[in-house]
C-alpha cells in the first residue's frame, strides 16, 4: 500500500508512522507546504524502528498521484491560526476552542476552500483512493470533501476510540472485546450503551457505580449526578455546552490559550530540533508528552483540577484508528470502528438529517468501504443538540465555498455558545481584521 500524509510536517506525523511498523504499507509520502517543519520531522523519524519507505514529495499533485491512501492532516493557518481563532472570541466573551464553539466555525471558514482543492486533486489523480480525513474541523471538513469523492473520504476522530476504552476499563471489561452504541456528529456524540463479550449491557452498572466513574476522564469531566441524568456518557467536548460557564471562567483565569500554548511549546521544539537533528526524537518525545498532560486543561480545571492518567498519554489513538481502517479496506478486514461518514439515504443512522450530511457512528468496515450500523433514536435533547450544530456546519461550508458574509454570520449566530447574532458579528470583523 502506499499512503501519503498531508501535512508530512504536522507535530503528530510520527505517531502515524511508528503505527506502520510491520503494516502492508510499503511507502509514505510526506507533503507540507513548510520544508523546514518536514525536514525535521524526517529527523523524528529517523529515531523510530525502521518502517515503511519515506518519500518527500515537491508539490501536490506528486504527492497524492496513484496513492492508495490519502491521510489528510492539515492545519490551514499553522498554530498561529488557531491562537487568533481563540483570541478573537474570547474578546467578546465567548469560547474560542479550534473546533468547538466560534473558534471552530472561524477555522472551518479558513480551512474548507484548501480541503476542496485536495479532494479535486485525488479525483483527478488518484480515483480509487481512499482519504482518511482528520482535518479540523473534521465533521464540516469531511463533508466539504464528500461532495466530491462521496464515500472515498472518511473522517476519523480519537474522541470516541478513548471512550469507549476508557468506559469498558471502568466497568471491568476488555476494551478490546466490547460492543457498543454511539451516535452524533464530530466532537458531539454520545455512547449509550456498552456490552461485553457475553452481550451483558455494562453502562447502567457502570453510572450506578461512583467509584468507577471518578477512576476515568469523562467521568471525572461530568460528574456521577450529571451523568447518571443524561443516562449516557458524552464525548469530552460536549463538557463545553454542559459546562460552557465553568469552563469559560477556567479559560479566562489562565495565561495563554490552548492554541498560544502549543504556538510555542511547538515552535520551541521546531527550532531545537533544527538545531539538533541527532536530538530530533528525544525533544519530540518530550514535547509529544508535555502536549498530551495539558489536553483540555480547561475542563479539568473547571472540574476541580486533575491529572490525567498514565494510560491516557500514549499519543490519543487516531493513529491506531487510521490504521485499522486502511487494513480493514486494504486487507477485507470486518471491523468496526466509530468514523464520520454520510447519514445514508436508504437507512439513515439519524432520519432527522439528510442523507448527505456526515456524522459520526459505528461502521463495519471492509474491502466495498463503509457500512453504518443502526443506532438507537437519540433522545430530543441530544437531538436537538445535533440539530442546531449541523445547521452551523452547513451554513459554514456554504459560507467558505461562496464567501457569501450572510452565512458566516448565520453559522455563528446559531451556534449555542455564541449568545447573539450582535456578538456573531462583531467576531466575524475581528477575525477579518485578524487574519487579514
Amino acid at each position: 500500500m502506499r499512503l501519503t500524509i498531508l501535512g508530512g510536517g504536522g507535530f503528530r506525523v510520527p505517531l502515524v508512522y511508528r503505527a506502520l511498523a510491520g503494516s502492508e504499507v510499503s511507502r509514505v509520502t510526506l507533503y507540507d507546504t513548510d520544508p523546514r517543519r518536514i525536514g525535521v520531522i524526517r529527523s523524528v523519524l529517523g529515531g523510530l524502528p525502521p518502517g515503511p519507505e519515506v518519500r518527500v514529495a515537491n508539490d501536490l499533485d506528486e504527492a497524492v498521484r496513484d496513492a492508495d491512501f490519502v491521510f489528510s492532516a492539515i492545519r490551514v493557518g499553522g498554530t498561529a491560526g488557531r491562537v487568533r481563532d481563540e483570541s478573537v472570541p474570547l474578546a467578546e466573551g465567548v469560547l474560542g476552542q479550534e473546533t468547538v464553539g466560534a473558534g471552530g466555525v472561524l477555522y472551518g471558514l479558513r480551512t474548507i476552500p484548501v480541503a476542496l482543492r485536495i479532494a479535486e486533486r485525488v479525483a483527478a489523480l488518484a480515483p480509487r483512493a481512499w482519504v482518511i480525513n482528520f482535518t479540523n474541523p473534521a465533521g464540516m471538513v469531511t463533508q466539504a470533501m464528500a461532495s466530491v469523492l462521496g464515500d472515498r473520504v472518511i473522517g476519523i476522530c480519537d474522541s470516541p476510540v478513548g471512550l469507549v476504552r476508557r468506559a469498558a476499563r471502568a466497568a471491568g471489561a476488555d476494551p478490546a472485546t466490547v460492543s457498543y452504541d454511539y451516535v452524533g456528529l464530530n466532537h458531539l456524540g454520545w455512547l449509550r450503551s456498552l456490552r461485553d463479550e457475553r452481550g451483558r449491557e455494562l453502562l447502567p452498572g457502570l453510572l450506578a457505580d461512583e467509584g468507577a466513574l471518578g477512576s476515568f476522564e469523562e467521568g471525572r469531566l461530568f460528574g456521577a449526578p450529571w451523568l447518571r441524568a443524561l443516562g449516557s456518557l458524552p464525548n469530552e467536548y460536549l463538557h463545553y455546552y454542559y459546562f460552557r460557564r465553568e469552563t469559560l471562567a477556567a479559560v479566562r483565569t489562565v495565561e495563554e490559550t490552548r492554541g498560544a500554548f502549543l504556538d510555542h511549546q511547538q515552535g520551541d521544539f521546531f527550532a531545537r530540533a533544527e538545531r539538533e537533528p541527532e536530538r530530533a526524537y528525544e525533544l519530540w518525545e518530550a514535547t509529544r508528552l508535555g502536549r498530551e498532560e495539558t489536553y483540555m486543561a480547561e475542563s479539568r480545571a473547571a472540574t476541580g483540577g486533575w491529572q490525567r492518567d498514565s494510560c491516557d498519554l500514549d499519543g490519543g489513538g487516531y493513529d491506531q484508528v487510521a490504521l485499522a481502517l486502511m487494513r480493514a479496506i486494504a486487507e477485507d478486514r470486518r471491523t468496526r470502528l466509530i468514523l464520520n461518514v454520510r447519514n445514508g439515504a436508504t437507512d439513515p443512522v439519524l432520519p432527522a438529517l439528510d442523507a448527505e450530511a456526515i456524522v459520526e457512528t459505528v461502521c463495519e468496515v471492509g474491502a466495498d468501504g463503509v457500512r453504518t450500523l443502526p443506532a438507537a433514536p437519540l433522545g430530543p435533547a441530544e437531538l436537538g443538540l445535533v440539530l442546531q450544530l449541523k445547521a452551523v456546519e452547513t451554513a459554514t461550508v456554504e459560507a467558505a465555498l461562496f464567501k457569501e458574509r450572510e452565512a458566516a454570520l448565520r453559522a455563528l449566530a446559531l451556534h449555542p455558545l455564541v449568545d447573539s447574532p450582535a456578538v456573531a458579528a462583531r467576531i466575524l470583523e475581528r477575525a477579518a481584521a485578524a487574519h487579514a
